[in-house]
């Protein structure tokens, strides 16, 4: 079974700082159509901080990386998002103590753990059209093919999942977050947090392939 390091685990977390970077102005107009429009902002500022400090994290284990990783974000990115994706970050961090190598079962547990923190910490449950929309269907996908001997193609299915999700949820009206606010007109729009992971997922993919 295809196992990942530190330098792996380093290399997706230096993938998605990068494509939130890219994508802050992308993530914060969709952000504006039923949001506060800051969710990109917010974002891309955290991992900008998260790249700054990229040779100052722990790197003895890959629990303690994703720790230190999730300290920054926490009290770097702005907003709600700040909060969220520290604790995603936190707890995944928690679930590879003690492994100096991972799989693909190991990530979907990581996930699972992310995913959790994230529904504990914001309150949201599954339906309610948030960043929780977008992060199951990865989990679910990696827990059906995680001993699949191909990660390409491993990769692929999880970034199909993830699209595929963006599709399923734009019609949902919104339960949490900012999009709640504005009611039956969330129904039709993305949300920003499911689209960002796709986005990511897409990157992640095509740097896979390069």
């Amino acid at each position: 079974m295809k196992t990942f390091d530190i330098n792996d685990v380093e290399r997706v977390v230096k993938s998605i700082a990068n494509t939130a970077i890219a994508n802050e102005k992308y993530f914060s107009d969709l952000d504006a159509a039923a949001g506060d429009a800051d969710f990109g902002v917010s974002l891309a500022t955290g991992f900008k901080v998260v790249l700054n400090k990229w040779e100052e994290y722990d790197r003895n284990s890959i629990s303690a990386f994703l720790m230190k990783v999730s300290m920054v974000i926490t009290g770097n990115v702005g907003g709600s998002s700040g909060p969220l994706w520290g604790t995603a970050f936190m707890r995944a961090g928690i679930s590879a103590k003690g492994k100096e190598e991972i799989t693909f079962t190991d990530i979907a547990s990581m996930l699972r753990a992310a995913i959790e923190g994230i529904m504990a910490r914001g309150g949201a449950k599954v339906g309610d059209k948030t960043l929780i929309d977008g992060l199951i269907p990865i989990a679910e996908k990696l827990e059906e093919h995680g001993d699949v001997e191909d990660p390409p193609e491993v990769v692929r299915m999880v970034t199909q999942a993830a699209e595929e999700a963006v599709e399923i949820t734009t019609g949902w009206i919104a339960r949490r977050g900012r999009q709640s606010f504005t009611g039956e007109r969330s129904a039709g729009t993305p949300d920003p947090g499911i689209v960002a992971i796709a986005t990511i997922m897409k990157d992640i993919e095509k740097a896979g392939q390069n």
